[in-house]
């Protein structure tokens, strides 16, 4: 699948059409023919009590690495919306910067899947996967 926005143009298109996703503090680290990757420097308002990360903080990161995975392909659509999303927790996660890597599994006219995996930075094992579902907009079809 041809790559139509890298990480700045990603960046660029977020911040004029959605600002408010940025206070989730996400940095989007690449955009590839591999897929997205973004991380988050984790805050106290990312941990539950016992101090992990909380489970909507992981969610919420898996739902927007497959938004941008879904922009970089189709571009400047912001019409696309999540319609389904299976999270899978794995480990315990450390308070430490966490980062999702997204790749699409399919790319049709009007629904794209793809596969999250959710590590903390540093450590092999994930933490974290997620299947998640996006409706395209029928412009696009």
């Amino acid at each position: 699948m041809k790559v139509l926005m890298d990480a700045p143009s990603l960046e660029q298109f977020i911040d004029r059409v959605f600002p408010a996703a940025r206070e989730f503090g996400f940095v989007i680290d690449r955009a590839d023919a591999d897929g997205v990757q973004v991380s988050l420097p984790i805050n106290a308002g990312h941990l539950r009590p016992g101090g992990t990360i909380s489970g909507p903080t992981l969610m919420t990161l898996a739902d927007t690495a497959m938004y941008l995975a879904v922009l970089s392909r189709v571009g400047p659509e912001a019409l696309a919306v999540t319609t389904s999303l299976n999270m899978n927790f794995l480990r315990r996660p450390q308070a430490s910067r966490i980062v999702c890597t997204c790749r699409l599994l399919k790319l049709g006219k009007r629904l794209a899947v793809g596969d999250t995996l959710i590590h903390c930075e540093g450590q092999p094992d994930p933490v974290a996967q997620a299947t998640v579902t996006y409706s395209i907009p029928p412009a696009r079809a």
